[in-house]
């Protein structure tokens, strides 16, 4: 086997390993683990829309605002 093509293959192979292990399996990793969130999500959607037990009902307090909504007007005066 020549020199040259010794060469070429160890040039090929290298940016075969480079692209696996810099760009093909990093895109896998990142791609299961978002697909493990959307499951995890997805599940934790499910156990949400189960109905829940009721609590008994509380007895609503209701703030009455004494100012009236010409009290919430500050009057401005233009300056010079």
């Amino acid at each position: 086997m020549p020199l040259s093509e010794i060469f070429f293959l160890v040039i090929v192979f290298y940016l075969l390993y480079r692209f696996v292990f810099n760009f093909l399996l990093p895109v896998v990793r990142t791609t299961r683990q978002v697909r493990q969130q959307f499951r995890n999500m997805q599940g934790g959607m499910g156990e949400q829309s189960q109905p829940q037990p009721q609590e008994a009902p509380r007895p609503t307090e209701r703030h009455s605002s004494t100012k009236g909504p010409a009290e919430d007007y500050i009057d401005f005066e233009e300056v010079k």
